[in-house]
Protein backbone atom coordinates (compact mmCIF):
# COMPACT_ATOMS: atom_id res chain seq x y z
CA UNK A 1 0.00 0.00 0.00
CA UNK A 2 1.57 3.24 -0.87
CA UNK A 3 2.05 6.05 1.83
CA UNK A 4 -2.28 7.00 2.69
CA UNK A 5 -2.70 10.96 2.93
CA UNK A 6 -4.16 11.98 5.98
CA UNK A 7 -8.35 13.35 5.31
CA UNK A 8 -8.64 16.47 6.77
CA UNK A 9 -11.92 18.25 8.68
CA UNK A 10 -14.48 18.92 6.21
CA UNK A 11 -14.26 15.39 4.67
CA UNK A 12 -17.48 13.66 4.19
CA UNK A 13 -16.02 10.41 5.21
CA UNK A 14 -14.85 11.61 8.99
CA UNK A 15 -18.32 12.12 9.45
CA UNK A 16 -19.65 8.49 8.47
CA UNK A 17 -19.94 5.40 10.68
CA UNK A 18 -17.25 3.29 10.13
CA UNK A 19 -18.14 -0.18 8.27
CA UNK A 20 -17.47 -2.97 10.71
CA UNK A 21 -14.78 -5.74 9.71
CA UNK A 22 -15.38 -9.17 9.06
CA UNK A 23 -13.26 -10.94 11.06
CA UNK A 24 -12.37 -13.32 7.84
CA UNK A 25 -11.30 -10.37 6.56
CA UNK A 26 -8.59 -9.60 9.06
CA UNK A 27 -6.53 -11.81 7.80
CA UNK A 28 -6.46 -10.51 4.53
CA UNK A 29 -3.16 -8.74 3.27
CA UNK A 30 -5.98 -5.62 2.14
CA UNK A 31 -6.71 -5.02 5.56
CA UNK A 32 -2.93 -6.63 6.74
CA UNK A 33 -1.60 -3.79 4.39
CA UNK A 34 -3.67 -1.20 5.68
CA UNK A 35 -3.30 -1.73 9.46
CA UNK A 36 0.92 -1.37 8.37
CA UNK A 37 0.02 1.77 6.43
CA UNK A 38 -1.62 3.35 9.44
CA UNK A 39 1.21 2.01 11.94
CA UNK A 40 4.30 3.18 9.61
CA UNK A 41 2.29 6.81 9.51
CA UNK A 42 2.17 7.56 13.01
CA UNK A 43 5.66 6.05 14.06
CA UNK A 44 7.67 7.18 10.76
CA UNK A 45 6.24 10.94 10.23
CA UNK A 46 5.70 11.47 14.52
CA UNK A 47 2.10 12.92 13.38
CA UNK A 48 0.10 12.10 16.58
CA UNK A 49 -0.14 9.28 18.73
CA UNK A 50 -3.77 7.62 17.50
CA UNK A 51 -5.01 7.44 13.82
CA UNK A 52 -8.61 5.69 12.55
CA UNK A 53 -9.10 4.24 9.26
CA UNK A 54 -11.32 7.21 8.23
CA UNK A 55 -8.61 9.39 8.78
CA UNK A 56 -6.70 8.29 5.59
CA UNK A 57 -9.87 7.88 3.79
CA UNK A 58 -10.90 4.34 4.79
CA UNK A 59 -14.66 4.15 6.59
CA UNK A 60 -13.47 0.86 8.05
CA UNK A 61 -13.55 0.30 12.24
CA UNK A 62 -10.02 -0.09 12.61
CA UNK A 63 -7.69 2.56 14.60
CA UNK A 64 -3.93 2.13 15.56
CA UNK A 65 -2.41 3.87 18.60
CA UNK A 66 0.78 4.48 19.01
CA UNK A 67 1.83 6.22 22.50
CA UNK A 68 5.25 6.84 22.95
CA UNK A 69 7.54 8.89 25.24
CA UNK A 70 8.32 12.63 24.37
CA UNK A 71 9.80 15.59 25.23
CA UNK A 72 5.95 16.93 26.04
CA UNK A 73 4.48 13.68 27.48
CA UNK A 74 7.49 11.97 29.46
CA UNK A 75 5.59 10.69 32.32
CA UNK A 76 3.18 8.05 29.94
CA UNK A 77 2.98 4.28 29.54
CA UNK A 78 3.63 3.22 26.41
CA UNK A 79 1.35 2.00 24.52
CA UNK A 80 1.31 0.35 20.82
CA UNK A 81 -2.35 -1.27 19.83
CA UNK A 82 -4.50 -1.62 16.96
CA UNK A 83 -8.83 -2.08 17.77
CA UNK A 84 -10.61 -3.35 15.03
CA UNK A 85 -14.46 -2.98 15.64
CA UNK A 86 -13.66 -1.45 18.94
CA UNK A 87 -16.79 -0.90 21.45
CA UNK A 88 -16.55 0.68 25.03
CA UNK A 89 -18.43 -1.40 27.13
CA UNK A 90 -17.53 0.79 30.73
CA UNK A 91 -16.96 3.61 31.65
CA UNK A 92 -15.73 4.84 35.31
CA UNK A 93 -15.62 7.98 37.25
CA UNK A 94 -16.69 11.37 35.83
CA UNK A 95 -15.36 12.76 32.96
CA UNK A 96 -11.77 15.01 32.87
CA UNK A 97 -10.87 17.66 30.21
CA UNK A 98 -7.47 17.11 28.99
CA UNK A 99 -6.04 18.78 25.92
CA UNK A 100 -6.61 16.83 22.98
CA UNK A 101 -5.98 17.86 19.23
CA UNK A 102 -6.45 15.55 15.65
CA UNK A 103 -3.93 15.16 13.00
CA UNK A 104 -7.26 15.96 10.39
CA UNK A 105 -7.44 18.98 12.01
CA UNK A 106 -5.31 21.03 9.42
CA UNK A 107 -1.51 20.62 9.30
CA UNK A 108 1.83 21.03 10.81
CA UNK A 109 1.53 23.84 13.25
CA UNK A 110 -1.65 25.07 11.90
CA UNK A 111 -3.87 21.98 13.70
CA UNK A 112 -6.31 22.25 16.50
CA UNK A 113 -6.41 21.85 20.21
CA UNK A 114 -8.99 22.20 22.93
CA UNK A 115 -10.12 20.88 26.09
CA UNK A 116 -12.06 17.63 25.38
CA UNK A 117 -14.11 15.56 28.71
CA UNK A 118 -13.71 12.53 28.13
CA UNK A 119 -14.06 8.99 30.95
CA UNK A 120 -10.11 8.83 32.54
CA UNK A 121 -10.87 5.34 32.54
CA UNK A 122 -12.84 2.65 30.13
CA UNK A 123 -13.37 -1.10 29.51
CA UNK A 124 -13.14 -1.64 25.58
CA UNK A 125 -13.99 -4.71 23.66
CA UNK A 126 -12.18 -4.96 20.41
CA UNK A 127 -10.41 -7.21 18.02
CA UNK A 128 -6.54 -7.19 17.30
CA UNK A 129 -4.67 -7.28 13.62
CA UNK A 130 -4.91 -11.02 14.82
CA UNK A 131 -8.58 -11.45 15.10
CA UNK A 132 -8.76 -11.81 18.35
CA UNK A 133 -11.08 -10.73 20.50
CA UNK A 134 -9.92 -8.72 24.06
CA UNK A 135 -11.54 -7.12 26.60
CA UNK A 136 -9.21 -4.32 28.39
CA UNK A 137 -9.82 -1.92 30.83
CA UNK A 138 -8.17 1.14 29.93
CA UNK A 139 -7.04 4.72 31.82
CA UNK A 140 -5.31 8.24 32.11
CA UNK A 141 -3.85 9.34 28.09
CA UNK A 142 -4.64 5.69 26.56
CA UNK A 143 -7.91 5.72 27.49
CA UNK A 144 -8.33 9.13 26.08
CA UNK A 145 -6.79 8.32 22.90
CA UNK A 146 -9.32 5.59 22.39
CA UNK A 147 -12.15 7.54 23.11
CA UNK A 148 -10.96 9.78 20.37
CA UNK A 149 -10.34 6.89 17.85
CA UNK A 150 -13.94 5.36 18.64
CA UNK A 151 -15.27 8.62 18.24
CA UNK A 152 -13.31 8.63 14.69
CA UNK A 153 -14.87 5.17 13.76
CA UNK A 154 -18.57 6.79 14.82
CA UNK A 155 -18.34 9.59 12.68
CA UNK A 156 -17.73 11.81 15.71
CA UNK A 157 -14.55 14.31 15.82
CA UNK A 158 -12.98 16.36 18.75
CA UNK A 159 -14.78 20.01 18.05
CA UNK A 160 -18.14 18.13 18.41
CA UNK A 161 -17.14 17.44 22.15
CA UNK A 162 -15.19 20.45 23.66
CA UNK A 163 -17.22 22.21 25.80
CA UNK A 164 -15.09 25.44 26.13
CA UNK A 165 -14.16 27.04 22.82
CA UNK A 166 -12.20 29.38 24.56
CA UNK A 167 -9.27 26.52 24.92
CA UNK A 168 -9.33 26.29 20.81
CA UNK A 169 -5.39 26.78 20.06
CA UNK A 170 -3.04 26.41 17.15
CA UNK A 171 -0.68 23.37 17.25
CA UNK A 172 2.41 26.08 17.84
CA UNK A 173 0.40 28.25 20.62
CA UNK A 174 -0.35 24.54 22.28
CA UNK A 175 3.41 23.92 22.10
CA UNK A 176 4.12 27.10 23.66
CA UNK A 177 1.95 26.93 26.45
CA UNK A 178 3.28 23.19 27.45
CA UNK A 179 7.02 24.90 27.32
CA UNK A 180 5.73 27.02 30.16
CA UNK A 181 3.97 24.49 32.09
Amino acid sequence: MKQPKITQFGNPVLRKQSQQVAVSRISSSEIQDLISAMQKLLLNKKLGIGLAAPQIGESLAIAAIELQATAIRDEIQELSLVIINPKITKVFGNKSQMWEGCISSGKGKAGLFAKVPRFKKIELEYLDENAVKHTNIFEGLSAHVIQHEVDHINGIIFVDKVKDSKTYMTYSEYRKMKKTL
